[in-house]
């Protein structure tokens, strides 16, 4: 699997690190990003999500708790 997060689509991006001197030399940055199991329907996920939509997860998780029947 990719550096990429499953719901916002942020990936990989390249730049420069720079000295004082202006120096620059070439650099990755990479998303902060974390394995999550996710209940779509009634089937549960291995999904990499970044830390943003992990929060969202757990936030939305939380306001609207499944109803037991």
């Amino acid at each position: 699997m990719a550096m990429r997060c499953i719901n916002c689509n942020k990936g990989s991006m390249w730049g420069h690190n720079v000295s004082h001197a202006k120096n620059r030399t070439n650099r990755v940055f990479r998303p902060n990003l974390h394995v999550a199991r996710i209940k779509v329907g009634s089937v549960s996920k291995k999904v990499k999500l970044c830390t943003k939509c992990l929060r969202m997860v757990k936030k939305a998780a939380k306001e609207s708790p499944t109803k037991a029947s």
